[in-house]
């Protein structure tokens, strides 16, 4: 008997983006999701992204960097001594008035890291298992970094992580498995060529008589234009830095400089600071 998984993480509000892997999934044959974290924002996908989220009905959902960003935004909890903690809190708040509380609750209840059983004992995460955030991970750390996804449980034979937008296969220091599907919503690279590759990646692995038969990195193309449009139809917050998202890949969600600029000039800090406080007084 085959089975084929499709294993996706980082779709950042992209609802297109998603719904094109969503397509490409199921016309290859995949019977199964696993989700890796980091559903919304900075895009402009809401209860749509979460109804398209919930047909695919994935198996396991972790919780990732941005998820908790969510929560804890939408809880008027996050500080706001950053310009980029400003740009996250301002999404999500604005995010919270077109996506059902249940949502968030169900988010907020995601574990940060799964073991399952698949060819082997497969451990997911979506960065560290312990630490969604940071850049340990990333395709150019040290070794040792790496070796810190079996250092919790030892006898794992693979290990799947996200956070990093980038596709990657590598191994251990004892050549155990190790990959990442890339991101749906927001690929990222710092080489040229291939960061203006923008297609939705994703990773398919294909099992047949409990091994593990083909692994398949996917890149799939959607209409980043009608993406654009979904965005502006919602006035989405920071859609100018959105739309050179879709169209170059670039990223500003740690620069301070211009997101200090944007934030003052938009009066998107007031914003923010506003609603925590009027969050705090209905607590009280």
């Amino acid at each position: 008997m085959t089975r084929k998984i499709g294993i996706f993480s980082d779709v950042h509000g992209n609802y297109t983006a998603l719904k094109a892997v969503y397509e490409d999934a199921l016309a290859l044959g995949v019977d199964d999701f696993w989700f890796l974290g980091d559903l919304f924002s900075p895009g402009p996908g809401a209860q749509d992204l979460w109804e398209l989220f919930t047909q695919m009905n994935p198996s396991y959902c972790l919780r990732g960097n941005w998820d908790d960003l969510l929560v804890n935004s939408i809880a008027g909890r996050l500080p706001t001594d950053k310009e980029s903690k400003i740009y996250f809190a301002k999404l999500a708040q604005t995010l919270a008035k077109r996506l059902a509380p249940e949502v968030v609750m169900e988010i907020e209840r995601w574990p940060l890291a799964k073991q399952v059983e698949l060819a082997g004992l497969v451990g997911l995460s979506h960065n560290l298992p312990t630490f969604n955030h940071g850049q340990a991970l990333y395709p150019l750390a040290d070794q040792a970094n790496f070796d810190q996804l079996f250092e919790l449980k030892p006898d794992l034979d693979l290990a799947v992580y996200a956070h990093v937008h980038h596709p990657l296969m590598r191994y251990s220091s004892q050549e155990q498995l190790i990959f990442n599907p890339g991101s749906v919503g927001q690929p990222f690279s710092q080489h040229p060529i291939f960061q203006a590759d923008l297609r939705a990646n994703y990773l398919v692995l294909t099992l047949a008589e409990k091994k593990l038969t083909e692994v398949d990195f996917r890149k799939v193309d959607y209409d980043h234009q009608a993406e654009l449009k979904r965005a502006q139809a919602v006035e989405l917050p920071y859609l100018d830095l959105y739309e050179e998202q879709l169209e170059s890949g670039r990223i500003h969600s740690h620069d301070y400089e211009l997101l200090a600029k944007i934030n003052t000039e938009r009066g998107y800090r007031q914003d923010v600071l506003a609603y925590n406080q009027a969050k705090k007084r209905f607590k009280n």
